[in-house]
């Protein structure tokens, strides 16, 4: 493998180079995540295809999309890393490269609800945390924080590209773009993602030379192996206040703000285009932010950085309302603070996970932490439009999502922590 000779010539250690190919996997899996909120129109005009349809497919999309997180983390541990990835994008780009000449509803429902959906819960969040704790010690928070970065802020600013190219060229071309984007990434996790840092004869970045060495995982089955780590989890405490503080982390982003933003902002006499581009600036203020947050869960608690977050985007959600009454300044205020907060929580719940269940099983418990985080995702996108129906107006929904975030804030508080809290409910069982 290419890796091998890489390391030698370098000045940084190669958990970076690692580190970079991931990211540029992750801001791809944004890019295609993106693209189906812009094609919505034009497929209905091309095809006549009911939006219900269409909605239905991404609704599986999402579902699986945060579903595939556990048996993601546990199929690396069986197949390995590099292959599971490389499956995933192979399979991703063959199939939206496919989805250019489908002609059919049904065929929106394999491609992008089941393909699409599966594969990109592969290369999503459960990467990053996975090769984060396969290849850091030191500055975890960090690499989490820009892998992160990559994933949100990829989608919200891949949001206006996307829509020009459906606007000017239709929406095979960005059919054509998501294909290629995900095809020119296979090569680089084949050279240069190896399974772990011992296949280099290298210690992972900050381990130190004296440390044991990370005893080898046993192949049991994926399923058994997810279903099993849920078990466990389950059973203590601190896993469900991390699964509903990401639950409603999720309602409060991309369930409730990326799905009804532009549609709120249409109320308010903005245009798409507007409303978009308020998203693209969040998606580059959340860039700053979420890396941020990496390098502060190395520093800081990592519950108290929840606790802020979690507070501050309530406070962000209550306001909202009342910023279109104050004109470009009032929603510069909301887009400023809430860009920064816009998934600033994934470090430290990555910390927060790490030292509850060990090295270990972190990842695929983060896995489920992660569908925690898109089933509320769901559910927010069910009743904030619920919610718009009934009461012509989207203040309802927002204040209450508010209120949600300020309850995230206090349910993260009453995380303990510490490691060893998983092996001793095992034990106990």
């Amino acid at each position: 493998m290419r890796a091998r000779a890489i390391p030698g010539r370098l000045r940084v250690h190669y958990a970076w180079v690692v580190l970079a190919v991931t990211f540029l996997v992750m801001l791809i899996t944004a890019g295609t995540r993106a693209a189906p909120s812009v094609m919505l129109v034009p497929l209905q005009q091309a095809f006549g295809w009911h939006l219900a349809s269409i909605s239905g497919a991404l609704s599986l999309n999402l579902a699986l999309f945060g579903l595939m997180g556990p048996f993601a983390a546990a199929a690396m541990q069986h197949f390995g890393l590099r292959r599971t990835v490389l499956g995933a994008l192979i399979a991703l780009a063959a199939a939206v490269a496919w989805s250019g000449v489908m002609r059919h509803s049904w065929q929106m429902w394999l491609v992008w609800g089941l393909v699409v959906g599966s594969t990109t819960g592969v290369t999503a969040m459960t990467l990053g945390a996975v090769v984060v704790n396969r290849w850091f010690v030191a500055r975890r928070g960090l690499a989490m924080g820009l892998l992160t970065a990559s994933s949100a802020t990829g989608q919200l600013v891949f949001l206006p590209l996307l829509a020009y190219v459906v606007e000017h060229l239709g929406w095979r071309p960005v059919i054509w773009t998501v294909a290629a984007g995900a095809a020119l990434v296979i090569p680089l996790v084949y050279w240069l993602m190896p399974e772990h840092p011992a296949a280099l004869g290298m210690r992972r970045f900050g381990e130190a030379a004296d440390a044991p060495a990370q005893a080898e995982v046993a192949r049991s089955n994926p399923v058994a192996m997810a279903f099993g780590a849920l078990g466990r989890a389950a059973k203590v405490r601190d896993f469900w206040l991390l699964f509903f503080s990401f639950f409603i982390c999720g309602a409060t982003t991309n369930g409730f703000i990326g799905t009804f933003f532009i549609s709120m902002c249409g109320d308010h006499g903005l245009s798409p285009v507007q409303g978009a581009g308020l998203l693209a600036s969040m998606g580059a203020l959340d860039l700053v932010g979420t890396t941020l947050s990496g390098w502060l869960s190395d520093r800081v608690n990592s519950r108290v950085l929840l606790f802020c977050y979690y507070a501050l985007r309530g406070l962000a959600l209550v306001y909202l309302p009342y910023s279109f009454g104050l004109g470009q300044l009032g929603l510069s205020v909301f887009a400023l603070f809430y860009g920064l907060d816009w998934v600033a929580t994934v470090p430290p719940t990555v910390r927060l996970t790490h030292d509850v269940f060990g090295s270990r099983e972190a990842p695929i418990v983060f896995g489920w932490i992660v569908a925690g985080h898109q089933i509320g995702a769901a559910f927010a996108a069910l009743t904030g439009g619920i919610l718009r129906s009934t009461f012509g107006t989207y203040t309802v929904s927002t204040m209450a999502f508010g209120v949600l975030g300020l309850v995230a804030a206090v349910l993260v508080l009453r995380i303990r922590g510490g490691a060893g809290r998983l092996a001793a409910a095992a034990g106990s069982a």
